[in-house]
Parts: C-alpha cells; structure tokens; sequence
C-alpha cells in the first residue's frame, strides 16, 4: 500500500508540472557524444573472497580490462589484455586468481581464461566448447569450479568440474538431452535440474549425486518457476513462481513433500523475482523487486540498518550491494540514479568506514542531465500501461518533439534508471517516451501473456497509445514524432510504421528481425529448447503462417512511408544480416529513404566503444534531418 501511495504520488506530482508549470527556458549544455557512450572510467569492482584485493574493469587501449590493486589501493596492476572486445564477466575463484569471459566475435559465444590476481599464468580453459557459462564458483574449493560446456551445434550443456590451476576439465553430469540448466547445493553438489520439453518445464531433483533425478515440479508456457537457491539446510528451495497466482511471489519448497511450505514474500503489483541472502549469517535478508524503481523490503535488522548508514551518507543517491567478502566484514556498494551513473565505495563494516573508490562517468554532471519520470495511461480497452517520461531540461513541456524507446525482450520492461541513449536523446532536445507494454515482464502472468502473439497487434497498439496520450497532454509535438529501438525494440519500431504509418515521422532499428520465418531456421542451438515456447509466444510457422507473415515486416513493408535508419551486426545470430540486407533492398526498390549501416565485427548489437559512438553519431544526424529539419 505503501509503494502505491508513493507511486500515486510521483505520478500526480509529473502530471501537474506538465499541465501547469511554466519553465523558464534555459539552454542545457550540449553534452559530447563521447561522453554518453564511451567506456566507463571505471567500472565492475569486486572483493576477493578474503576482501584483500579489489579488482575492477578499466579501459585499455580502449577495451574494457581487468585491473587489481589491495583493498587499501595503494597499488595495482592490470592482468587482462583484451584488445578486440571488452571482458564480458569475470569472477574471483579464490583469494589470488580470478576467472573471466570474452565474447570475441560478438556471437555470443564465451571463452574462458584463468588469470593469477599479478597478471601472472593467465590459460584458456574448456578450449574445445562452443561456449561455456559459470555454474558454481564452488567458494569452499580453491582449485576447482564448475562449469556448463556447450559442444558446437549443442542445444543443452554438460556439466564439468574445471581445475582452474591447470585448466583440467572433469565431467561431473552428461546431459540426457533435455536439461536447460542446472542448481547446487551450499556444498556444490549437483542437485537439481531444469528440464524442457515442448511446452513444458520440469524441475528435476535428487537427494545426493549418487542417486538419479526425478521430477518434482512441472509448469506449462503460462507459468514459471525460478528456482534460486537451496535453504542453508540444503533441505528447501527457494523458487520465484506465479504458480496458482498472478505475480510472482519468492516461495519455500519442499522438493520431497513436492509441496509450497510458505509464501516468503509477494508483491500485490509487481513479480518479485529477487531473494537476497547472507552465506555468512546463514540468515534471509530480504526481497529485491522493481515497482517503478528497484527496492529492497528487509526482513533482517541488520542489512536494513547497513543500508540505512551508507543511504544517510550518500543522500540522493539510490544505493546497491555489488560485492561481499566472505566474512561479510568488507563490501563495495553502488550508487545511482536516473541522471548519474553513480559511484563505488568501499565499507568498512566494523569500523563503519566509507570511502570513495571511484566515480563511473566523472565527466557527466548530473545537474546537466534530465530527470525520469514514472509515468501511467490508460490503452484503448482500458488496460492501464506503465512507462516512463523524460524531458529535455530546460525546455518547456509543450508541444516537443520526441523519441518513443521501446525495449527489447519482449518479455523485458523498463526501470527508472540511468540511460546513456534516453540521456543523449533529452540533451539534444527530445523527450524521450519508454513504454512498458503488454508481454512485457514484471506485472503479471496475465499482464504477459496479453502479448503473445500480438507482436504486430496489442504491443504495438500500447506503444502509439502512449505516443497519442502525451499528444493529448500536449507535451508532443504531434508532427515530430520518432521511433527508435534495438532488438525487440527494432522489430517494434519498423511494425509501428507499418502498423502507424502517419504516426512517426522516422525511425531507426537496430538490430532488429524482419522476416519471422527465417528467424525460426536460424536460431541459435541453445534455443532449440525453448522453440514451442516461442512458437505459443509469436506463432508457429506452420500452423499459423498467415498470422507469422502478418508479423514479419518484410512482407508488409509497402505500407511504409517514412525514412529509416537500419543498423546491424555481421555476426548477429538473432536477427541474421542476410534478411536484414534483403529487407533494405527491398525498401530502397519502394523508394524508401534507408540509411544502412553494418558493422563486422558485432554480432546482436554492437559493443565495441567506437561501434557504439558512430551508431549515435548516425543517429543524431538522422533525426536531426528527419525529426525536427536541423542538419547538424
């Protein structure tokens, strides 16, 4: 009740200010796009297990790299040397040798390589998979960690013990041909596990690794169940589920009983997806979920008064817990909020020490910056859609002209938050519309499954009643109207100028699917699980290939009228360049103004530093031309 009073609140406070307020207007600084974009100044810190060291992600020869000084940082050194890519994920596997992974051909496949914590005997382990995730870091054993190994053209992982001293690999589970993923228990034993199979998923369980798994708790494409973590016991799991319930609620399962022991907590609103623990305490500390922003509800005293300390010293700032040592004596928080990429600082839990390690983004000020805000409106039939506002400052709400940002997934949603592309867009002058609609996580089972099958309809319809709702408060310009988004987003924005032709005065796509046959052919082996799931989701090729060539904007895109800006990656296995190339063309035969770009070495999106500028740069220059007639 609470969050809703606030919420409440937020949104009525936002209305009032653009019904009534009259701004003053004064030119925001421009703000380079270098500075929007470019890597962080640093990034990623983390304790080792002992909470000695730090490491953190710095750039080198303009890529992201591992770097590791003492926790007193009176010295450091880098220990990776990444020059094609950026260090995707890396991981301490105990007190002086970390782990990472590089995608380096931006396929999304991962290598990993072990490294001292003095740069010294850095290997590449599992050289002959395809592409390996971390399963367990196994905290009680220095020498081994566990790992999921895909072979080539595999569609589920086996498991393998890795000695990440001299890179051996020990198979510990051969996968029988169904399992997704897998689960350990506080000790690292390998005790439960997710099986697919058509529509239907299961969670496979077993008492100890001597005996074989059995299921004990299936959900069809309607449902899901997350399980999380064992209980300290290693008896229960806690599973976020909308089982029998809307929402998903934070549960204690017995896995021999096969039954719910109790609701640890739920949200009236929102999933809760999120249980936060202490290994140390061996004690539940609190449920983590997004409402309009991310919040904590503290179940334990302790956490409640440590985050009430380093909130009381960093006031204005949204504050989050990255990293622990395993005593729980030393941590590194986070802070941020929608108009600054915050700062690291480390605590000192006894002496109750804060200090600085280093701001992410120094050279954005935040006051130069626009605010977000929490938005609401009601869709055609009624159905209340969430999203967020924000505006350029300085400028008055009046009749602007804007971006409309839908996000990918499209089982994602958008968060409060920092946004360097929101950011980028309200400096140049943009109001910039996020929408939350129908399919996408975090409100619901019903809320989601309103999008299936409506790629092209109901998600569509949501995102242009949000453009007609901020006409309607006369905040939008209604002839300068653009549309811009990646992944998911990018198929939204080339169907919405199908769907609303009149509507968006142009649109950029980034990586984006256009023909929903092709896609079904060419998705990755790891998805091969999870087809019948994307074929209740969006439609299935076969049975229903009128509503897949309704979907597909190749076979619609004669109802296009404005320019586009298309962007894509060589290697991109999700949305291939071979339909986007065909789309182009054909565009260009219609006589559409199309700007391509296509970028060799990225695969679903683009993550090099100067990919990322230029795409930008591109950008800024075609809504400058196309959205409001500036040539910049």
């Amino acid at each position: 009740m609470k969050n809703t009073l606030i919420y409440t609140a937020i949104i009525l406070s936002s209305l009032l200010l653009f019904s009534g307020c009259d701004l003053t207007e004064e030119k925001a600084p421009r703000i380079p796009i270098e500075d929007f974009f470019r890597n962080p100044e640093r990034t990623d810190y983390k304790l080792s297990p002992c909470g000695y060291y730090i490491a953190w992600l710095k750039p080198w020869k303009n890529r992201l790299n591992i770097y590791v000084g003492n926790y007193k940082l009176r010295d450091s050194v880098r220990v990776s040397d990444s020059e094609e890519r950026d260090i995707f994920k890396y991981f301490w596997v105990n007190e002086s040798r970390l782990l990472y992974l590089i995608d380096s051909e931006g396929t999304g496949n991962f290598s990993a390589w072990v490294v001292n914590a003095d740069g010294s005997d850095k290997k590449r382990i599992a050289e002959k998979a395809e592409s390996i995730e971390i399963l367990d870091l196994l905290e009680n054993d220095e020498k081994n960690i566990l790992i999921l190994c895909f072979g080539k053209n595999s569609s589920v992982p086996d498991v393998y013990k890795v000695n990440v001293n001299n890179g051996n690999l020990t198979l510990v589970e051969k996968n029988n041909g169904s399992v997704t993923d897998y689960l350990t228990d506080n000790d690292g034993n390998l005790r439960l596990a997710i099986a697919r199979k058509g529509l239907t998923s299961t969670i496979l369980f077993r008492e100890n690794e001597n005996e074989e798994f059995y299921p004990v708790l299936k959900s069809d494409s309607f449902s899901e169940v997350r399980p999380l973590f064992f209980s300290f016991d290693n008896r229960y799991i806690y599973i976020s589920t909308n089982l029998g319930r809307d929402k998903q609620a934070i549960i204690k399962y017995d896995p021999i009983k096969q039954e719910e022991k109790e609701v640890v907590f739920k949200h009236p609103e929102v999933d809760v997806y999120h249980l936060l623990r202490s290994k140390a305490r061996k004690k539940i500390l609190g449920a983590a979920f997004i409402s309009w922003k991310y919040e904590i509800e503290f179940f334990d005293d302790s956490a409640k008064n440590i985050f009430k300390q380093i909130s009381a010293r960093l006031p204005g700032n949204e504050i989050v817990n990255v990293s622990v040592d395993n005593k729980e004596t030393r941590m590194i928080f986070r802070t941020y909020s929608d108009r600054s990429l915050g700062a690291y600082y480390f605590y000192d839990v006894e002496r109750k020490k804060l200090k600085k390690l280093a701001d992410v983004s120094p050279w954005l000020n935040s006051d130069d910056l626009a605010e977000m805000k929490p938005i609401r409106f009601l869709a055609r039939d009624g159905e209340t859609i969430f999203g967020y506002l924000t505006l350029p400052e300085g400028k008055k709400p009046r009749n602007l002209p804007v971006v409309v940002v839908p996000h990918g997934g499209p089982s994602l949603r958008d968060s409060w938050g920092f946004r360097s592309d929101v950011q980028f867009l309200a400096n140049r002058g943009y109001a910039v519309l996020n929408v939350n609609f129908r399919g996408s996580a975090g409100y619901g089972k019903e809320f989601q499954k309103a999008g299936f099958r409506e790629w092209s309809g109901t998600i569509i319809n949501d995102i242009a009643d949000g453009v007609n709702w901020l006409i309607r408060q006369e905040i939008a310009d209604p002839e300068k109207i653009a549309i811009y988004g990646y992944s998911f987003g990018g198929y939204a924005t080339i169907e919405s100028m199908i769907q609303y032709p009149d509507l968006y005065c142009c649109g950029a796509a980034h990586s984006a699917i256009t023909n929903l046959f092709s896609f079904y052919k060419t998705i990755p082996a790891s998805w091969e699980p999870y087809r019948e799931m994307l074929y209740r989701m969006i439609g299935n090729p076969e049975s229903d290939s009128l509503l897949i060539v309704k979907q597909s904007p190749v076979f619609n895109l004669e109802k296009i009228k404005r320019p586009l800006f298309i962007a894509q990656g060589a290697n991109d296995h999700t949305a291939p360049r071979i339909d986007t190339d065909r789309f182009v063309i054909k565009l260009k035969k219609r006589g559409i103004d199309v700007e391509y770009m296509i970028k060799e070495n990225e695969g679903h999106g683009f993550s090099n530093e100067e990919n990322r500028i230029e795409f930008f740069e591109t950008l800024e220059k075609f809504l400058a031309r196309n959205l409001d007639g500036r040539l910049k």
